[in-house]
């Protein structure tokens, strides 16, 4: 059960991300660059941000390098959390804030435990025995 628990919650961890960053692709890149500009962010990273989502995302996703893809995710929210969503004044940027520390617990759970033995980091590890 153990195997199963953990690869849903890998799916669902990557979800957003891979969504995220594929949605930042064509028409919502602008848009996207202009956000991070108005939060004082340059939108010059914004190629880095999309790197992370997809990247970190498909590495959660298929358990390649987990534990490094989660610690970079985890640090990403927490990053996100703190340049983007600190008006704690209106209720909705409140929730993203706890929402992106949360995603960073799950993150950090998969840094301590690893994929799981449905995942790629398990199949790499038993084809070096």
């Amino acid at each position: 059960m153990k195997d199963v628990i953990m690869l849903v919650a890998r799916i669902l961890l990557a979800f957003m991300f891979i969504a995220a960053g594929w949605g930042k692709l064509g028409a919502g890149y602008a848009g996207t660059q202009q956000y991070m500009a108005a939060m004082g962010v340059s939108g010059t990273l914004l190629p880095l941000v999309i790197l992370a989502e997809l990247g970190g995302g498909l590495g959660v996703l298929l358990g390649a390098l987990t534990r490094l893809a989660a610690a970079g995710l985890a640090l990403f929210c927490v990053a996100a959390a703190i340049l983007f969503h600190t008006n704690f004044a209106d209720q909705m940027q409140s929730i993203m804030f706890m929402k992106n520390l949360t995603i960073a617990g799950g993150m950090l759970m998969l840094v301590a435990q690893g994929a799981g033995a449905w995942s790629l980091d398990s199949w790499w590890q038993a084809r070096r025995k």
